[in-house]
């Protein structure tokens, strides 16, 4: 059995909002709660602490990797220097096609989110 944790009240994350709880960041993309394992695959950078771009995705706060909530999955490799570098952001999306980031089951009730 998973151990659910408590995030906050559903009032305080509004869209485009990401908070950490436990393992996970949780945040409102498009009025769709997700909750997500909290380390980008690249160099572990909190995901908690990034931003949700005009199209959905995670992005991660330190090089600009896009993840699809949905699936966990890395859509755009990390940017900036990174992105010269031949193939990375291509290895890190195949990477995470078999081993994305793991998913949290959101729930609300009575005005409080949950992850699990």
């Amino acid at each position: 059995m998973s151990e659910e944790i408590e995030v906050g009240p559903t009032a305080e994350l509004t869209p485009g909002k990401i908070v950490g709880a436990g393992p996970y960041a949780v945040g409102n993309s498009q009025e769709d709660l997700f909750a997500v394992t909290r380390r980008c695959r690249h160099l572990l950078a909190d995901l908690a602490d990034g931003s949700i771009a005009s199209d959905g995705c995670l992005v991660c706060p330190w090089h600009g990797a896009k993840y699809d909530v949905d699936t966990g999955r890395m859509v755009r490799g990390p940017q900036g220097i990174f992105a010269k570098i031949p193939f990375l952001g291509t290895t890190y999306k195949i990477l995470t096609t078999v081993l994305p980031l793991r998913r949290g089951k959101v729930t609300e009730r009575k005005g409080t989110i949950y992850v699990e």
